[in-house]
This record gives structure tokens, sequence and C-alpha cells, in this order.
């Protein structure tokens, strides 16, 4: 099978379906939806996949808005193409997501156009909740990843990198009840609940001085009551937690528990708070594999940013993080704006609904699809890149 041949064939197959790939995600990019509601993103990118004469499964893996199609047979492996396409409260697709659904889908639709020459299978798959919810790891424990060799997805920056630097991450909710009163008249019948959560927050910031260098701690107050004359009876926060790995944000978490069991004592008020189910894992990025989608990239003319270059602690996190850990994955990163421009803000918003983000999204799913063939046709690679996973897991 020749690699080369294939890797035209993929990257013509494309360009065939720009305009339509340009469609989905201007659509997706207009529309935003937050995590679990992506019913319209779903559907657009669930009919788009259906009408190129594959067969969809909506509402897979026990999730709504997720949907799964697979196709391709023979014995070298199973390659799973990612897409997800949740958006950010108030600032929409700031994270580029309708950019990541689009090049995902179309490197779906470029591997079926060559199906029968492929000799392996594509699980392409729709995952929900990324930027909150775990979406990916919910599906996992249902089978999603069941089966497959290799996953991919591409996600949009102000760079090309290799691979996201990632944190370990959990959420939680934090809840003090305590007891309303005039705040005037009778103060000192009341038992103020913001009082608590304001101390706990002032704990974190305190302790915020003594964590380590890929440790982070970050949160907003959700209800600080309703009147100023009304000693606040009710309070709320939700709270990030991140850290290097699965094993440092556990001890982190138990320090800021500690925080909020601080602010109750203090004040008087009880405690409640519920940690995320699902704990966002740090990327075990596969070298082989992600060597292949640069080279590949470069093809196109994308220039990498050397990963030793960038900041030490500058990470976000993902749930591809938590297939990184059950498959050998890849995340890297597609220049969608400005190097100055990072993600989650307005003006990375307005860049990934422009040329710019149209482009990534032309160029990732050629970059994935021709990854996807080198999977397939080479071997040597397939036994590279199951080598690393193994050495990841046991590191």
């Amino acid at each position: 099978m020749d690699a080369a041949e294939l890797k035209k064939a993929v990257c013509a197959a494309v360009d065939d379906i720009r305009e339509e790939l340009l469609r989905i995600s201007h659509a997706i990019h207009a529309k935003p939806e937050l995590a679990f509601e992506e019913r319209e993103a779903a559907a657009l990118l669930s009919e788009s996949i259906r009408r190129s004469g594959i067969e969809v499964e909506t509402g897979a893996y026990g999730l709504e808005t997720a949907f799964a199609a697979e196709f391709g047979s023979g014995d070298a492996g199973c390659v799973a193409v990612l897409a997800e396409y949740d958006a950010l409260p108030e600032i929409g697709h700031a994270c580029g997501h309708n950019i990541i659904a689009s090049a995902g889908v179309g490197a779906g639709l470029a591997l079926f156009a060559l199906a029968d020459r492929l000799p392996g299978k594509v699980r392409l798959l729709g995952t929900p909740a990324e930027e909150r919810g775990g979406g990916k790891e919910l599906m996992a424990r249902k089978g999603a990843f069941d089966g497959v060799d290799a996953a991919m997805m591409v996600h949009p920056a102000g760079a090309n990198l290799i691979t996201m630097p990632s944190l370990a991450c959990s959420e939680v909710t934090v809840r003090y009840q305590g007891r309303a009163s005039h705040a005037s008249a009778m103060p000192e019948q009341g038992i103020n609940a913001l009082d608590a959560l304001v101390i706990a927050y002032q704990a974190i910031g305190a302790l915020r001085q003594h964590i380590g260098i890929f440790e982070r701690i970050h949160g907003i107050i959700t209800d600080g009551g309703q009147a100023p004359n009304i000693v606040p009876e009710h309070a709320a926060g939700r709270f990030y937690v991140r850290a290097a790995n699965a094993g440092e944000l556990a001890a982190l978490k138990a320090r800021v528990e500690n925080c909020f069991y601080a602010g109750a004592k203090a004040a008087g008020a009880e405690l409640e708070f519920t940690w995320n189910e699902v704990d966002y894992l740090d990327i075990r990025y596969n070298a082989p594999l992600a060597e292949r989608y640069r080279a590949n990239a470069e093809t196109l003319g994308r220039v990498f940013f050397p990963l030793e270059m960038v900041p030490v602690g500058l990470a976000g996190s993902t749930d591809m993080g938590n297939v990184s850990y059950r498959v050998p994955s890849i995340h890297p990163m597609i220049a969608s704006a400005p190097i100055n421009c990072s993600i989650h803000n307005a003006e990375f918003e307005e860049w990934a609904g422009g040329e710019m983000g149209d482009e990534a999204v032309v160029d990732g799913a050629k970059a994935l699809a021709m990854t996807a063939v080198d999977y397939f046709c080479d071997p040597e690679l397939r036994r590279q890149t199951r080598e690393s996973f193994e050495q990841s897991g046991s590191s």
C-alpha cells in the first residue's frame, strides 16, 4: 500500500469538501452551545456524515449529543478521530471547538472516500462536554475506545505545537448554609454563609503561595446572597484544581478541602462540597505518532513552535488526557490565530470564525487524515506507537 499516494488522495478529498467543512465550522461558531447541550452542532455534524454515505449512531455511548460512525476493514488496527463542539459561557467558541469539530469530521470523510483502499478501520467520534463534564471519559466508560489502537484530534491555538502542554484537573462545587437575619437590626442572629466562602477563598489565595509550579487553583463565587441588608443564608462557588498528574492532583485537592473547612469553622456555617464525577488527566502524548503528524502538517506549510520553548506552567486541561491513558493518543495544536492571542478570550473567538480558523479546519483535516494513513500503512510506526504507549504507562 503506497502511503504517499493515499496521502495525496485524502488531501484531494478534503479539498473536495472544503466548502462543506467551512459551512459546518461557521454554523457551529455562529450558534455556540454549552456542554451536554450541543444538539444543533451534533445534528449538523451527524447529517453531514450521513449524507456522505456513512451510517451514524446518534446519542452514542450514553450521551445525547454524542455520535459515532465506523468504517473500513483490515488488520492494520483501528484509528479513532475525535470531534468536540461545545462552547464557553458568554464568549462562545473562544476555544475554537468549531474548528476541532470540522477538522475531525473532515478527516473522517476524507478517509471514507478511500475506505476500500485502507488496510484498517476508522472510528469517527463526536465527543461532547470538553469544557466541563468530561464527555470523553463518560464515553470511554461505556466502551467508546474499546478496540481502538490510536486516537487523534487537533486543537486550535495561537501556534502550531506537537502537543498541548497539559495538567490534570478537577472541578469542585462548594456550598455553605448559614442563617438569614436582618443585617442591621439583628446581625448577631445571623450566620453569614458568604463570610464562610470568602474566608475559604482567601485561604486558597494564601495556599497559592505554597504550591508547585505546575499546580493551579482558581474559582468563582456563583451565589453571594440576595440583598445587602440580609445576612446571606446561602453561598456557593466553583473551583478548578490542577496539578501535573493524578497523584499530585489528589494531594492538592485535600489541601483545598482544608480551606473549605476553615471557612465553615470560622463563620459557623454548614459546609457541603462535591467534586465533579470526572477528573481530567494530563496528556500522555504519543511521540512517534505526534512526529508523523508534525511531518504531515509541515508538508502543508505549517511551522511548529518548539515545545521546549513554551513557558513553564503555560498549560490547560482536556478530557483527551483521559483518552491518552487508555490508548495511544495525540492532541496537537494548530495555529488559528496570531501567536499573541490566547484561547478563552473574545479576540480568539473572532479568529476561530475567520480566515485563519478556516485554514486550520482544512489543514487540520488533511494532517489528521495523512497521519491515519501513516499508521495504517507503516507496521513499524504501529509498533513504535504501541511501545511508546506502554512505556508511558510504566514511567
